[in-house]
């Protein structure tokens, strides 16, 4: 939580300085319009990412059960960590700093470079660092997951949509379907039984690209309401 307030702190410096801006720039206020955004980005990641936990044992011997083990004060610690590091991650990447940056070089290289600093950061926070491998995947994954996250923002002038989305995905991910650093949460799988081959792939680029294809489409058909 202090990193958070350090960051509104430095945000509000770097808004103040240079662009004699204040915080309100972000989108902070919540507004019917924001609050609706936010909403559709929690629901549409959470159905996407629970899609694509589905499809990863709908076609194997395997399966979900829930974890009896996990407990309601867990759950909740759960929770606080991932709406943290949503909050942090959404401040650093999709804050002050990409604001400006669209403001000097425009929506589409602010966004790229706010992707490709996304994905660069998640060789570390992954500890991918040093496996080219795993890098490149990373990077791809991240970064497009990033551009989304900063088109949402530039499209919205607000942080809702993209919290909503960061937070609706990593919620499902991290803690319904047991995919991230807390280990185990509350639901994991029967077996170590996994999809291969052109199924394991499918389900791959559906991961990647189901979510900002949705997103494509909606910023479209809210273009022409």
């Amino acid at each position: 939580m202090i990193g958070i307030i350090i960051e509104l702190i430095i945000s509000w410096l770097l808004l103040n300085f240079i662009a004699k801006k204040d915080l309100s720039v972000l989108g902070f206020k919540p507004t019917p319009t924001r609050l609706v955004h936010w909403s559709i980005g929690l629901l549409l990641a959470a159905a996407i990412c629970s899609l694509y936990h589905i499809m990863t044992t709908a076609f194997i011997n395997n399966g979900w059960i829930l974890n009896k083990q996990l407990t309601l004060s867990a759950l909740l610690m759960g929770i606080w960590w991932v709406l943290k590091s949503v909050l942090f991650e959404e401040l650093l990447f999709r804050g002050a700093l990409l604001y400006l940056a669209i403001e000097k070089w425009g929506t589409t290289k602010a966004c790229i470079l706010s992707a490709a600093c996304f994905g660069v950061y998640h060789w570390f926070s992954y500890s991918a660092f040093g496996n080219p491998f795993q890098m490149v995947i990373i990077f791809v994954m991240t970064s497009i997951f990033g551009w989304m996250l900063a088109v949402s923002f530039a499209k919205t002038k607000s942080l809702y949509l993209p919290i909503g989305l960061h937070l609706g995905w990593n919620l499902f991910n991290i803690l319904i379907f047991s995919n991230g650093p807390l280990g185990k949460q509350l639901l994991i799988k029967v077996n170590a039984n996994h999809l291969e081959g052109i199924p394991s792939l499918l389900v791959f680029l559906f991961q990647i690209f189901a979510l900002p294809i949705l997103m494509y489409g909606y910023f479209k058909l809210k273009k022409k309401i």
